[in-house]
């Protein structure tokens, strides 16, 4: 075995909302006896993911087991931010067993999958496998293209045409770059949903990849863990729209962090979300938010005008209740004024 002595490293990437939060928060309750760490990578400047998952801590994964990287795309901070991380965890005694990534939604994997080459690390770790997630309903609907009638339409008038469009393009890499496919929230796409979906995947896979589908995040550690890919060594199997490019760009996307007043209930928040995303083609809403009357914290995850809300713990004694939120979109389409009408005030932006 080429990997003996190396710690295993799982990359778990997918399309914004697909569940990758939910499915680490399960394998931290259900390690399968293994020792886990975990990095969380955000785009944007808000710690959410992180949060959730260092509130599940458990002694086979404990918080300072659990490292955020809030300042950009995983793939794009290697030398400043991957690199130095990995040998953190690796300092940690005990030393993890198994070492757990969560891209951000909209990061190439195969950029990641070449950081492990680095002289540094590489005798030391290994790239176990590579997990896309792959929302059942968004991809049976072809949400990764923002109107795929006009790009349709465009194949059809000009073969000339580049008809790819950033979000297919994210979508298609993470799939290219995997190992197993979890096919998440088969309950909402419901059987012909889920059917198509696979269709779709099987489509674009360029082998054959095995499709799981998963819901809540649910599933046996041994079917995830432990495929012993060594995937660093496997790289020409997975192609890349970015292939022959040093890096890739961001441009495409930006997101806002937005402070939020207390909303009068989840009810009239869930509205203004929808609102918003159906007006200015919003893709992603993730945060907290203080609801009038309420000791408990409203955990809010949007995936366009699809929104799911749930109190998550009490607001601590000195902590303010103070609302955020992550919004995510194409460039093209963040109007900051409009976002600020429709939900508070902004705290920051990022390309």
């Amino acid at each position: 075995m080429t990997t003996l002595n190396k710690v295993p490293v799982t990359v778990v990437t997918g399309f914004l909302g697909s569940g990758k939060t939910t499915l680490i928060s399960q394998l931290m309750q259900n390690p399968g006896g293994k020792r886990l760490a975990v990095v969380v990578n955000e785009f944007g400047d808000v710690g959410v993911d992180g949060s959730i998952l260092k509130e599940c801590a458990i002694p086979n994964c404990p918080a300072e087991n659990i490292m955020e990287l809030a300042n950009g795309c995983i793939c794009c901070t290697v030398a400043d931010d991957f690199i130095p991380t990995i040998e953190a965890l690796m300092a940690l005694e005990p030393q993890p067993e198994h070492i757990i990534i969560e891209t951000s939604g909209l990061a190439l994997p195969k950029p990641l999958l070449k950081a492990f080459d680095w002289p540094d690390i590489r005798s030391r770790i290994t790239v176990d496998g590579v997990i896309a997630l792959a929302d059942a309903e968004a991809v049976a609907a072809g949400r990764f293209a923002p109107d795929v009638a006009a790009v349709d339409a465009q194949r059809e008038a000009d073969d000339s045409l580049d008809h790819e469009t950033p979000l297919s393009e994210v979508f298609e890499d993470q799939i290219s770059c995997a190992d197993i496919i979890l096919l998440t929230k088969p309950d909402l796409a419901g059987a012909e949903g889920v059917a198509k979906a696979k269709a779709i995947i099987e489509a674009e896979a360029p082998r054959a990849v095995p499709v799981v589908e998963v819901a809540e995040g649910v599933v046996d550690p041994r079917v995830i863990l432990g495929l012993e890919a060594a995937a660093e060594d496997d790289l020409d199997a997975r192609p890349s729209h970015h292939d022959g490019h040093d890096d890739h760009e961001h441009d495409d996307f930006e997101s806002v962090v937005i402070n939020i007043p207390e909303a009068e209930s989840p009810e009239a928040l869930v509205a203004q979300i929808e609102a918003m995303a159906a007006a200015q083609n919003i893709l992603r809403v993730k945060g907290y938010a203080a609801v009038a009357g309420k000791p408990m914290r409203l955990l809010v995850q949007a995936v366009g005008t699809r929104v799911r809300h749930q109190y998550d713990r009490p607001w601590g004694p000195n902590e303010t209740r103070q609302g955020r939120m992550v919004v995510i979109a194409e460039h093209h389409d963040v109007k900051y004024d409009a976002i600020q009408a429709a939900l508070g005030q902004p705290a920051a932006a990022a390309e």
